[in-house]
């Protein structure tokens, strides 16, 4: 399966962040120097993922608003809507949910421009499944442990990338049928942690 994430968002910032240091009259308005945070701040943050392929497509939408208790931690909330549909198996899967996250900030560097947390969150979601004909609806429980970065490029805006997993648990319970649980705890983070980082953005404010 052929997999592609959208650059057009990556291409925007990297553009808008060379396109300050040009210019030497606004490089100090633009260039972040100590980016830190502060108790009250607001950040609105969102992904898109996108994967293509011969006969399975995958689209996954997840925009999250935080509010910071202080300069490293802060706490809100997410709605998260995906699609999977597989042509071999005539299958289609819709999930939306809703949730709720707290995030740690625990590593900067690059005069802070670069900044490491750690995140848990907590979502409920609605699956619709269609399996040949058939359609199967399901309500889920979801919660995870995951590491990321932000690089700011200004004092507003940055970029996301949410690196590894380390711990997700979820459950499903259909209407028809025994619940299913699965958990999954990955003690080694730097195994692959490159493999497919989600990326995002974020504006602070």
């Amino acid at each position: 399966m052929k997999t592609k994430f959208l650059t057009i968002a990556a291409l925007f910032c990297t553009f808008f962040y060379a396109n300050a240091q040009d210019d030497p009259t606004n490089s100090e308005m633009f260039e972040p120097k100590a980016m830190t945070f502060a108790r009250g701040d607001m950040f609105v943050e969102g992904s898109l993922k996108i994967s293509t392929g011969d006969n399975v497509d995958f689209y996954a939408l997840n925009p999250k608003v935080g509010f910071f208790l202080n300069d490293k931690f802060a706490v809100g909330g997410q709605v998260s809507w995906s699609s999977y549909e597989d042509e071999v198996s005539n299958t289609k899967t819709d999930v939306l949910g809703i949730g709720a996250f707290a995030r740690y900030y625990f590593i900067e560097l690059a005069d802070k421009k670069l900044k490491a947390f750690g995140e848990a969150g907590l979502g409920f979601g609605r699956n619709k499944s269609e399996i040949g004909g058939f359609e199967d609806n399901s309500n889920s429980i979801t919660a995870d442990i995951n590491v990321g970065l932000n690089f700011f490029f200004t004092d507003n805006l940055a970029a996301t990338f949410v690196l590894a997993d380390v711990l997700s648990y979820n459950t499903v319970s259909p209407e028809n049928g025994p619940s299913a649980n699965t958990f999954e705890l990955n003690i080694n983070l730097f195994e692959n942690i490159f493999n497919q980082p989600q990326f995002g953005l974020l504006y602070r404010f």
